[in-house]
């Protein structure tokens, strides 16, 4: 069993910057790939980015490429997504998610196995 939590959510201007936090615990180690997706009201909750542990391996929505930068600390078992010059766009519910096993596209939320409760972040205009 893996336990995600998130932090780091809030209210923030146009072209401000937030960092988001996911804290993993319990069996880690059989974890291939982390990832955050958002989601609002009535939507399809949509990835967003995703790295491995090894921090070699990252995805990006292109939406968010060039704007958000996701990272691993292996040491803290946290992964992070920076996330500058955002848009009211950008407002939603952002989830962290763990994947054990590989065959699904890493934008497609049936190929996680683990999520936390989610941070909400609201982008003012």
């Amino acid at each position: 069993q893996v336990q995600l939590v998130e932090s780091g959510g809030g209210l923030v201007q146009a072209g401000g910057s937030l960092r988001l936090s996911c804290a993993a615990s319990g069996r880690t180690f059989n974890t291939y790939l982390m990832a955050w997706f958002r989601q609002t009201p009535g939507k399809e909750r949509e990835f967003v980015a995703a790295i491995d542990w090894s921090g070699v391996n990252t995805y990006y929505a292109d939406s968010v490429k060039g704007r958000f930068t996701i990272s691993i600390d292996n040491a803290k078992n946290t992964v992070y997504l920076q996330m500058n010059s955002l848009k009211p766009e950008d407002t939603a519910v952002y989830y962290c998610a763990a994947r054990t096993r590989w065959g699904a596209s890493v934008v497609l939320t049936r190929g996680y196995d683990y999520w936390g409760q989610g941070t909400q972040v609201t982008v003012s205009s």
